[in-house]
């Protein structure tokens, strides 16, 4: 017969109480009078019993049930409860006879003979004891079973259980990183080096099943505001890429320039940044954004599409000067203006028909030619050192206006492409809010886009943000996604101006979860991927949805809401580290799957917490205020059972720049701390003029454009 043996002289030997009260969520147990008072020689190896937090086994026709000991206690008795006797004799004098709670965690299952047998651990509870069953002490191999994961894949020592014999807590990366993971606690408990250390023993154990020759074929992408993890996966057998903003001469050999381009945002992070309200700002943006998108794809030259552009901008100002009637053109001032606009038109058509191929040229040449005519007929002369014009007729600016349209007919078509004002189309930014201005103009709307303008102006002419935002010619989406998503990106915010911070985190985030939803439809696979948020509450934190304005910390946080409802299916998953989880939005903790305690003190965490975690796991949450540096709480999807974990000791040389302040050494001199306040100074003006000097470099605009354009007219007064 291939039936399973129980040991039941063995069993007998374990015995160390019954069950007196049986709920769901708790099971009360008496113990015996000769139970353990404090250690337990009969289970193999010498096991501290009875503790908090310790494991003991009910056991049931499916194998046994796994409790954890949540409570201890002392109830007074008038005799001792022992079985099978009767003691006349004794004085009817008080005695303590103790007992404990239990909290039901699982299920222990036998596989094998008694010479064989092994045992493994399943989530959820099948029977339930009933009062006075026996409750049993699991020997040494039973309490490895429970704490150790045998899962496939479950092979990266993260710590070791305490209770549990100081036995390895192993878990399984697909579980852990498969699903979205909250690592919480108070500043100084060890989260920063449990962030770094799951990433990197994972990582380390990986590459020990490679082959030689190898690197991993890893995707973590660390979002550090504070600056931390620079030197956490140095050594690793993976391409580690840093990325940072004002950079030293020393700095450029390991960093690269954090570059995150406007024509990577879409419509909503431009309306955030330029702070565009809805009922007509916005929608002249999202034009904007969707005409100059388009006019990128047209054509590969620069040239083509910013003639394009002025020719459009001019057509709406004729058209604009024609609606309003004869006070534009034909009477005065009006008429010398005009004049003045019909000479920068003209300009503008020669200076860029020497900029293009035939037969785009000719047909520049031809209608500045046509427009000088008309120009000519009504000028009268210069008084005052200041041109006048005779009146202009109707018939003469709807010629021009003709003319005008006939050029982009037969030379800058429409064309109908797949884009919209979302599309992530390198086009030349710095031309934003000139264009913005043009559809304002021609929809009669230009004092309702004033303010707007000046705000994309002077946002884009802050040399702090446009040495971030600012889009040289080299990048692509294609070299920017491969330069991000691949191996380690660590992305240190520190220094990034607090105006976009937000911003940079949302269009980053939600990037790469469009360009991982494109890879699984284009592939028929996931491709993981890991982003990791250091200070989350900082960054997704609850909002509340109403009203027209659509700030940079609410898309911020709606991208992540994204990512943690969708992002398991494209292969895309969160690490959350934050110390206060109660700021958190909801909608992301609650699609947390496994988490990872340390000290919490505040209440109000300490209650979150409780209502979040998914497994029943008693009053080991009580502990959360008490717990040690680098003790943790292991529970949720990538652990079989919930338990208390001493995380392995991560090397000085990998733990992020998070060591508290040595403020002794200092005050007694003990650490120098040499402190030049001119070179640190001199430092600081000089990055923001370096930034200054790139930035003016980077504008490839010809004095008789500016002219034209009358940008740079205004960009002097600017309040920066």
């Amino acid at each position: 017969m291939n039936l399973q043996q129980f040991d039941f002289d063995h069993l007998r030997n374990l015995t160390i109480g019954t069950v007196d009260y049986v709920s769901p969520s708790e099971i009360k147990v008496v113990l015996d009078l000769s139970a353990p008072q404090n250690t337990a020689l009969n289970t193999g190896v010498p096991t501290l019993f009875p503790r908090i937090n310790g494991f003991v086994l009910i056991p049931n026709e499916n194998g046994a049930l796994v409790g954890l000991i949540s409570w201890l206690g002392v109830e007074h008795s008038q005799y001792p409860k022992r079985k099978g006797f009767r003691d006349f004799d004794l004085i009817d004098l008080p005695f303590p006879l103790r007992k404990m709670s239990i909290t039901p965690m699982g299920s222990l299952k036998q596989v094998g003979k008694i010479k064989s047998k092994e045992y493994q651990l399943e989530r959820g509870v099948y029977s339930f004891p009933s009062v006075g069953d026996s409750v049993i002490l699991p020997s040494d191999t039973q309490l490895k079973s429970i704490v150790e994961n045998k899962e496939k894949n479950a092979n990266v020592k993260i710590g070791i259980a305490p209770i549990a014999g100081n036995a390895n807590v192993k878990i399984n990366p697909d579980k852990l990183f498969g699903r979205h993971i909250a690592i919480l606690g108070n500043t100084g408990s060890g989260k920063s080096c449990s962030v770094a250390g799951v990433i990197r023993w994972s990582l380390e154990e990986a590459s020990r099943n490679l082959k030689n020759g190898q690197s991993l074929n890893s995707r973590f992408i660390i979002l550090d505001p504070n600056g931390e993890y620079t030197d956490a996966f140095n050594d690793l057998n993976c391409e580690v890429k840093k990325f940072k903003v004002e950079l030293s001469e020393e700095e450029e050999a390991i960093f690269e320039e954090l570059k995150v381009p406007a024509w990577l945002w879409n419509s909503y992070e431009w309306s955030s940044f330029s702070n565009a309200s809805g009922r007509t700002q916005r929608p002249l943006l999202k034009q904007a954004l969707r005409e100059l998108k388009t006019n990128a794809i047209d054509s590969s030259s620069v040239s083509y599409g910013r003639t394009k552009r002025f020719i459009l901008t001019n057509l709406f100002s004729i058209q604009s000067s024609l609606n309003s009637g004869p006070s534009s053109y034909s009477e005065k001032p009006g008429r010398n203006e005009f004049g003045k606009k019909l000479s920068s038109i003209i300009h503008g058509l020669n200076y860029y028909s020497a900029q293009l191929e035939e037969p785009i040229k000719s047909g520049l040449v031809s209608i500045s030619y046509d427009i000088e005519g008309i120009r000519a007929g009504s000028y009268g002369g210069v008084y005052n050192d200041k041109e006048w014009y005779n009146g202009f007729k109707v018939n003469e600016v709807e010629t021009i206006i003709s003319l005008l349209q006939e050029l982009l007919t037969d030379h800058f078509p429409e064309t109908f492409v797949d884009s919209n004002e979302d599309s992530p189309i390198p086009f030349a930014v710095n031309e934003i809010a000139n264009y913005v201005d043009s559809l304002a103009e021609k929809e009669g709307k230009l004092q309702f886009v004033d303010f707007l303008s000046m705000r994309i102006r002077t946002m884009l002419s802050d040399s702090r943000m446009s040495a971030i935002i600012g889009g040289s010619g080299d990048i692509t989406l294609d070299n920017w996604l491969e330069n991000t998503v691949d191996g380690i990106s660590i992305i240190d915010l520190s220094l990034v101006p607090s105006d976009i911070t937000h911003l940079v985190i949302s269009v980053i985030s939600r990037v790469v979860f469009e360009s991982l939803q494109r890879y699984r439809r284009v592939n028929n696979k996931l491709l993981p991927t890991n982003i990791i948020m250091e200070e989350a509450h900082n960054f997704i934190r609850r909002y509340h949805e109403g009203g027209d304005e659509i700030s940079a910390s609410q898309l911020c946080t709606e991208s992540f809401e994204k990512i943690a409802r969708e992002g398991r299916k494209f292969g895309l998953s969160l690490t959350l580290s934050s110390q206060r989880p109660s700021e958190l939005s909801p909608t992301v903790l609650s699609q947390c799957n496994t988490f990872l305690l340390h000290r919490i003190v505040n209440d109000r965490d300490q209650e979150l917490v409780k209502k979040l975690v998914p497994d029943n796991i008693g009053g080991l949450l009580k502990e959360l205020p008490i717990l040690p540096t680098r003790k943790a709480i292991l529970l949720g999807w990538a652990t079989p059972i919930p338990i208390l974990v001493e995380m392995n000791n991560l090397e000085k040389e990998h733990r992020p720049k998070s060591e508290d302040s040595d403020f002794w050494n200092v005050w007694t001199r003990k650490s120098k701390r040499n402190v030049d306040w001119k070179s640190l100074a001199d430092d600081w003006q000089r990055n923001d003029s370096e930034l200054d000097i790139k930035e003016v470099k980077k504008v490839d605009v010809p004095t008789e454009e500016q002219n034209l354009d009358k940008q740079e007219d205004i960009e002097d007064d600017l309040p920066f």
